[in-house]
């Protein structure tokens, strides 16, 4: 009998932290969506769920979500707005959700199992491009606006503006066609730009949550786990991949709609290929053990060879045959330095 109080006591307090974690999460993910910090929200749902649980994540995410409505629809219906810049804020704010929020509850589970880097965010990209269709098709549906089109058309009025520009400075008039002929390639690669944002968006966030997870590790006196699968130089992609390049490598032989599909499939396992190239590098840094001058040194090496176009080159291509050799095995360590950053 004397113990029903303070069970009831403890439920309460428990409770309330719940609450108040909630709470907390929820402002941050609502911040986050209308805000260029959005880039860390999957960091934000993956340290909320180790600590918390998922439910505490779940609730934040959609309590967050509601909120960031609210603000994105209040400036949507100011008068300075127009339709289709109100329409463009709802698309890009469900895009976020669609594309971001959900595909990192997604891959959480991922996360907490310590699966590779490459696996998680191959997985998440997954998950983005559905959550991204599911933008346009919802989009069109619901309010008749697509945010692919209204892209499009931006896309190729500031393309209209540089090759005027390029022909009042004096380009010779047998480059234009050229310059327009690239131009209009970007311009069909659109979503995979928009798959290389969310990559990013996924690889910043991913680190990130390594780093603060390591470091509460040593806050608390913890020992650091042998392996850190989360640091940016443990980057390494799944080996069907391979595949998807290939298909994409076909893209020139093709035309009509397969050709332009194509097209955005290599530029976006190009860019995967050019970011294990870069995990790569970093990763023969930690293992030489070179100080703090050499890294900047070997940095800013690579990036003259990158103002020449040799170093995307070299990295890409280290990237997309490390699958064969795996590069970095001769010199990983049997344990990962935290004193050496990504």
């Amino acid at each position: 009998m004397t113990d029903t109080p303070l069970h009831g006591a403890t439920a309460a307090i428990s409770f309330g932290r719940s609450l108040r974690f909630i709470a907390g999460y929820a402002i941050l993910i609502a911040l986050m969506l209308v805000s260029p910090l959005f880039v860390f929200i999957p960091a934000a749902l993956f340290y909320s769920t180790i600590r918390h649980g998922r439910r505490t994540s779940w609730s934040a995410l959609i309590i967050g979500s509601t909120l960031a409505g609210a603000v994105v629809i209040a400036g949507a219906n100011a008068p300075q707005t127009t339709l289709a810049e109100g329409q463009m804020s709802l698309a890009y704010l469900v895009a976020l959700i669609l594309g971001v929020g959900l595909p990192a509850m997604a891959v959480t589970p991922m996360v907490e199992r310590g699966e590779s880097f490459g696996r998680v965010l191959m997985t998440a990209i997954l998950f983005s491009i559905a959550g991204l269709t599911a933008t346009e098709i919802s989009m069109r549906q619901i309010t008749g606006f697509s945010p692919f089109a209204d892209q499009v058309i931006s896309a190729k009025a500031t393309t209209a503006k540089l090759v005027a520009t390029y022909q009042s400075a004096g380009i010779p008039s047998d480059a234009i066609p050229f310059l327009r002929r690239w131009m209009d390639i970007a311009i069909d690669c659109l979503p995979a730009f928009l798959l290389i944002d969310v990559a990013m968006v996924f690889v910043l966030s991913i680190v990130l949550f390594g780093r603060v997870r390591a470091w509460r590790d040593v806050v608390e006196r913890r020992p650091l786990p042998e392996s850190q699968p989360y640091l940016f130089r443990n980057l390494s992609l799944p080996e069907w991949l391979l595949f998807a390049f290939v298909i994409g490598g076909l893209s020139p032989l093709l035309s009509g709609l397969a050709q332009r599909v194509g097209s955005n499939i290599l530029a976006v396992v190009t860019f995967l290929y050019l970011l294990q190239g870069f995990a790569i590098f970093r990763s023969f840094l930690a293992a030489t053990g070179v100080g703090f001058g050499g890294i900047v040194f070997a940095w800013v090496i690579l990036g003259l060879l990158t103002l020449t176009g040799v170093g995307p080159l070299l990295l890409s291509i280290a990237g997309l045959f490390d699958s064969f050799f795996d590069f970095r095995k001769f010199n990983r360590k049997d344990h990962s330095d935290e004193s050496h950053s990504d």
